[in-house]
């Protein structure tokens, strides 16, 4: 079973009390897909990326824009500091709710 750094995407879904269907197809992958991906088959990256965001971080995809991407990758590039700033008060904030 393939996981996300280290971890168990099937484990995950359970979890989180969805079936395959419903899993797989919030980040845009079919059921038949994601039973191959827990099956053994290698993740993508940028389905891995997805499956983070939506299943571990819990951000609603469809309330980004393209512009909070552009924002994120420059800060990632260019204020790599800043960044990693922002994105430890974000999960302070995130702890404190």
């Amino acid at each position: 079973m393939k996981t996300i750094d280290d971890i168990d995407v099937r484990e995950i879904r359970h979890k989180l009390g969805l079936n395959q269907s419903e899993f797989w197809s919030s980040i845009g992958v079919t059921q038949s897909g994601g039973s191959r991906y827990e099956s053994g088959r290698s993740i993508p990256r940028p389905v891995q990326a997805l499956l983070r965001l939506v299943h571990i971080e819990r951000v609603d995809i469809d309330k980004l824009r393209k512009d909070d991407f552009e924002v994120i990758e420059y800060l990632r590039t260019h204020k790599s500091d800043l960044y990693k700033t922002l994105k430890k008060e974000a999960k302070a904030k995130k702890k404190e709710k």
